[in-house]
């Protein structure tokens, strides 16, 4: 008899239902399959065993930058979230907050700003500060990264996101919206993350999603992903 991958067992068995890595993990386990305990590959596949940091390090030059930290009680940050979170407001609350050199004091210096990426903690280097740093902005073209202390900065989280519409795929049978329609959804944004609770929604700009609390380190670039319940509905990158 051939041996059925853990992907191959699950979809044979439940063809259209919706189970969670640990319950697969489970029929593996109990068929036989040498995959069950296998540890969850976080790499690059394609290019072997190997971490994404040294991988950027191999392939791209280090250039030397500064880490410039951004004090909490900014003016953008002030206004920001003054805002009400609410539809009608989507646009400026989706909008990523922008930092100018000026705006903060230099702390430490980095090797190539794009090493880095937003609400990242490990690997900055930041000694001397009274609260952990985390990346809250990165500026590739002039090679510069910029910190703020502790996981509740302001320029850390924000209300909303901004979906790029060219990425957009519906998973399930759910149609595309008009205008000024809203979807009540569970969102995720990174891997392992819990889902939220937010509300999908368009308007003649765009696609947004607007999360019910804020949501650390929204990052442009990746993947946010809305849910019915636990049923995935469909996936967008982050503009």
């Amino acid at each position: 008899m051939c041996q059925l991958s853990q992907q191959q067992l699950a979809k044979a068995l439940f063809p259209i239902g919706h189970l969670q890595k640990a319950e697969v993990r489970q029929i593996a386990q109990e068929n036989g399959l040498i995959t069950a305990d296998k540890k969850d590959s976080q790499g690059l596949c394609f290019v072997g065993k190997i971490a994404l940091p040294t991988f950027l390090q191999q392939q791209l030059a280090p250039k030397t930058g500064p880490v410039i930290e951004v004090p909490a009680n900014l003016e953008i940050f002030q206004a920001y979230h003054a805002l009400a979170p609410i539809a009608q407001n989507i646009e400026a609350l989706a909008t990523p907050f922008t930092f100018q050199p000026t705006d903060g004091q230099v702390v430490t210096t980095q090797q190539g700003a794009h090493y880095y990426t937003i609400g990242q903690r490990k690997g900055l280097h930041i000694g001397g500060r009274p609260e952990p740093s985390f990346v809250i902005g990165i500026d590739t073209i002039h090679n510069v990264v910029y910190s703020g202390q502790n996981e509740q900065h302001p320029g850390l989280n924000r209300w909303a996101l901004k979906l790029d519409e060219s990425s957009m795929s519906w998973i399930n049978t759910v149609q595309e919206f008009e205008l000024n329609q809203i979807l009540p959804c569970m969102v995720r944004i990174r891997y392992r993350q819990p889902l939220q609770k937010a509300t999908l929604l368009k308007n003649d700009t765009g696609y947004y999603i607007l999360f019910e609390h804020k949501q650390k380190g929204i990052t442009p670039g990746q993947f946010a992903a809305w849910y019915n319940d636990n049923e995935l509905l469909g996936s967008g990158v982050i503009a």
